[in-house]
């Protein structure tokens, strides 16, 4: 009989495939833009994040999130460094730059200037060596704009990946690519360039106060309260850790600005208008075909074998349309190479949304089989 009720379903090909695509459109856009909005969020923290070894992280006290930079004075560092309870404490710069390229081209990038003694803050590198970076002039590129906005011209006039031992000039000051490393994209997707802390000064000659952070490591027996307590009260300073400052930047960004709306009522709409549609349409396949249910219940079919018949064929066209969106968003992450969309596709974001699908099919399934179960066997005969 479960198989009489899947040959009922898919035999109204019409119904059949428009309930599947209409729940896989559904899921495929409530995905994306899930997917969306994940990868948004982890932007806002990326820089923090990927930077390990780091306990506490040392602002200026009007500091709110990353990116919101009150640069410091270099003094900072030592006076962090006397703290009780401080195993060690390095500078590290961010600001941006204008780098130009041999062919006149100009490109703002993110500079990012590292301890020169220890390089804490550098990034994991793919080609050259970190010692490198200690190199005179040296500076470190990631991979997506030595590719695409950093890609080096080439005497025929094309161009081609930056490739170490490229020169570049940043603020007219001639340096040179010792390495390149794969970053994480952060949220202002300009490119990424990595440098030591010293070197910065020559490259940002006009700014008094440099030092945008101080990272910090405590002692194995330190208390985390009191070092904050220490820093805040004596030195003026702010002191979060590594958890609270990700954290922290994350909440200003969700309440200071506008995506998680116009992302979430794109997602509404989505599972709105797909999943409005696919529930009519098989609330209609139920209508159309009750004089068959009513056929299995003249025949003595049990109010039980009904209610199973209409489950398989609810669950059946849901979890289709719902691989087939997910199928859809996961071909085009893997296959998406050059487009700059950056989307990303956790297990709980899969969970959420096959919850959301299986609600449709559910809610569709309840009007039908409520229809079914009420149904008068005598209506075939009429």
């Amino acid at each position: 009989m479960l198989s009489i009720a899947w040959k009922m379903l898919a035999g109204d090909r019409a119904k059949y495939l428009s309930i599947v695509f209409s729940l896989a459109f559904t899921t495929l856009l409530i995905t994306q833009q899930g997917a969306t909005l994940i990868a948004i969020f982890r932007s806002t923290t990326t820089f923090v994040d990927q930077i390990n070894g780091v306990d506490m992280w040392v602002t200026d006290p009007k500091s709110e999130y990353v990116d919101d930079i009150k640069s410091m004075d270099d003094m900072a560092v030592y006076r962090v460094r006397s703290v009780p309870g401080v195993a060690w404490a390095v500078p590290l710069y961010k600001g941006s730059i204008r780098a130009q390229l041999p062919d006149g081209r100009a490109q703002s990038v993110q500079l990012i200037g590292v301890d020169d003694a220890t390089l804490i803050g550098a990034p994991k590198i793919t080609a050259g060596a970190l010692p490198d970076l200690r190199v005179a002039d040296a500076i470190f590129v990631d991979e997506d704009s030595a590719h695409g906005n950093l890609a080096y011209p080439t005497p025929s006039g094309g161009h081609r990946d930056l490739a170490v031992r490229d020169t570049l000039e940043l603020n007219d000051h001639h340096v040179v690519v010792m390495g390149k490393f794969h970053g994480e994209k952060t949220f202002a997707s300009t490119p990424v360039v990595y440098t030591t802390y010293d070197r910065v000064k020559a490259f940002v000659p006009s700014e008094r106060k440099l030092l945008s952070y101080v990272l910090v490591k405590l002692k194995p027996d330190a208390d985390v309260a009191q070092v904050k307590a220490i820093i805040s009260k004596n030195l003026n300073l702010r002191a979060r850790t590594k958890a609270e400052f990700s954290n922290e930047s994350l909440r200003w960004f969700i309440v200071n600005t506008g995506v998680i709306l116009n992302v979430g009522l794109s997602a509404i709409m989505a599972f709105v208008i797909g999943g409005g549609i696919a529930g009519m349409t098989f609330y209609n396949f139920m209508l159309d075909n009750q004089r068959q249910f009513a056929v299995l219940r003249a025949m003595g079919a049990s109010r039980l074998l009904l209610v199973r018949m209409v489950v398989l064929q609810g669950l059946g066209v849901t979890l289709l349309g719902y691989g087939c969106g997910i199928g859809g968003v996961a071909a085009f992450i893997l296959l998406n190479t050059s487009s700059g969309i950056d989307l990303r596709l956790t297990w709980s974001l899969i969970g959420a949304v096959c919850g959301m699908v299986v609600l449709v099919g559910t809610a569709a399934g309840s009007l039908g089989l409520r229809r079914v179960l009420h149904l008068d066997p005598a209506v075939v005969f009429k």
